[in-house]
């Protein structure tokens, strides 16, 4: 799960700024992404085992990677262009080069945003790992599957319950990791 978030903050990221920065592709990545998001997730799966020819790891971790994309690309998106043109002129007029304003104006601004899509994305790809272990990806879904599969209260419970203790534990760890990765100026003005 988390090794599919890394995939897809790391190729989220980059599509949100690039849909801001190239309007021409705004629509195509957007569109894109809701569309992937709006696949069952059952379905993905298993149209990705005869595409990676593998049963398990491989198309769990694809499938959970896709998932993650649409809030990182959307809230990578939002917050850039939530950064006003005064802004960006402002810096511009100061000599800052387009990488140096990204880097040090821009993304810092919309850092706040940000964060909050990565942490959507964890969270949803918690309840889609579960249902990995449909293609025998283990995890907390194979109690759930197979709790289901007999009717065992107790073992379905054995894997729900961990599965949404993580779910929260990962909402309370973001909630914490805001103050490293938001700045303390932008947060104080969040918070005022």
């Amino acid at each position: 799960m988390f090794a599919s978030l890394a995939a897809s903050i790391a190729i989220g990221i980059p599509l949100g700024i690039l849909a801001v920065k190239r309007r021409a592709t705004e629509g195509i990545i957007l569109g894109a992404t809701g569309i992937a998001q709006t696949i069952p997730s059952l379905a993905l799966l298993a149209v990705l085992i005869p595409v990676t020819g593998r049963i398990g790891f491989v198309p769990a971790f694809i499938a959970l990677a896709v998932y993650a994309l649409l809030p990182i690309v959307r809230n990578t998106h939002a917050g850039l262009a939530q950064v006003s043109k005064g802004m960006r002129d402002a810096a511009q007029s100061l000599g800052l080069r387009a990488g140096t304003i990204l880097g040090r104006i821009e993304l810092p601004l919309a850092a706040p945003t940000i964060v909050a899509g990565i942490k959507t994305s964890a969270v949803i790809n918690v309840g889609t790992a579960t249902i990995a272990a449909f293609i025998g990806a283990g995890g907390y879904g194979e109690r759930i599957v197979t709790g289901l599969a007999l009717n065992d209260h107790a073992m379905l419970l054995a894997g729900a319950l961990p599965a949404a203790a993580l779910a929260l534990l990962i909402e309370g760890g973001f909630r914490l990791a805001d103050r490293f990765l938001v700045p303390a100026g932008i947060r104080s003005q969040m918070q005022g």
